[in-house]
């Protein structure tokens, strides 16, 4: 059972040195810091670059032994004063 979750992104390498976003990791760990889930985020360089906090994705949360237990998908909605019911949604 799960109190507290802490969540720590992975920085890739190639992201740090070229100043490039590159898709996201992320380690979701236990009160204690010990990882009990692993998170991925999919999706491509075109939508990091041109709709950056808009972007769509699915991330896939995956257990120690590489499981599968949640998935979240966001599609691309487009959020602006022309189309102010188009909100945001996973």
């Amino acid at each position: 059972q799960l109190d507290q979750i802490i969540i720590h992104q992975q920085v890739e390498l190639l992201e740090a040195i070229l100043g490039t976003e590159t898709s996201s990791k992320y380690e979701i760990k236990n009160h204690l810091g010990q990882r009990v889930y692993f998170a991925v985020e999919e999706n491509d360089c075109f939508d990091r670059k041109l709709c950056s906090p808009l972007r769509s994705f699915t991330i896939r949360i995956a257990d120690n032994a590489g499981r599968e237990v949640i998935r979240v998908i966001r599609p691309l909605r487009c959020n602006s004063c022309c189309f102010p019911c188009f909100l945001q949604e996973v």
